[in-house]
């Protein structure tokens, strides 16, 4: 058992899961993990959740092979119920999963070698569920590696929603240049009005522009952008 930062979901149907266990950095060798995938391809992937990071860490110590991580970091070992590898009972989400397909990136330290696995079944702890029974990001307390020794606690004052387009929006190449060309707005602020799904109508342009007559209109159409008025921003460039 071993953290992974490079660890990603790359498909939903079928539910296809990919991890990396790099050589040792220091020596060349494998990662235990990697020698444990080739004798039995199955793995369980523990989501790591904040009050479990420290355990985690210390699983990521060059224990002998043998060793039970387990052991050396306090972890609670739950049985599968479909494949061989314990999952961690403190990790709120656990997938069991089936190694489909490996490859090696490379040789010496640092070299990659991929882990393609399927899940086939997921085990979620009530405590992360919303009321719907769908798992709620606010609730799962999660951490992610950044790179080094540095984390990202993943709180709910650290989180935003951003609603993907379901149809195609007016676009960065439509915009007047007024706005393209902008010095002012910032390019967060031009990506919302690129976002709108629609232009704004005349009677909408025409109320806009006698409302904010007089005043900056860069200052105008960023107050309004913050205020969840954004077409009515776009509508003092028209």
């Amino acid at each position: 058992m071993a953290p992974f930062s490079f660890f990603n979901v790359f498909s939903a149907n079928p539910p296809i899961v990919v991890f990396a266990p790099n050589n040792s950095g220091r020596d060349g060798t494998p990662k235990h993990t990697w020698l444990n995938v080739l004798e039995v391809p199955e793995v369980v992937v523990n989501i790591v959740d904040y009050a479990m990071v420290q355990q985690m860490n210390v699983a990521a110590a060059p224990w002998e092979r043998g060793v039970s991580e387990f052991e050396t970091a306090g972890f609670t070992a739950l049985p599968s119920d479909l494949i061989q590898p314990l999952r961690v009972a403190e990790s709120p989400v656990q997938l069991e999963c089936k190694v489909i397909g490996t490859q090696v990136l490379g040789e010496g330290g640092g070299a990659g070698n991929l882990v393609i696995a399927q899940v086939v079944r997921i085990h979620i702890q009530e405590k992360v569920l919303n009321e719907d029974g769908k798992i709620d990001p606010r609730k799962m307390d999660l951490v992610a590696r950044m790179g080094g020794a540095w984390y990202c606690h993943a709180t709910p004052e650290s989180m935003f929603e951003l609603a993907q387009p379901m149809t195609r929006t007016i676009g960065y190449y439509a915009l007047p240049d007024a706005v393209k060309h902008n010095t002012h707005l910032s390019a967060n602020e031009i990506g919302k009005m690129a976002t709108l799904a629609e232009w704004p109508h005349e009677e909408l342009i025409a109320g806009s522009k006698v409302m904010h007559a007089g005043g900056n209109r860069d200052t105008e159409a960023s107050a309004l952008i913050a205020a969840g008025k954004v077409a009515e921003a776009l509508c003092l460039y028209l």
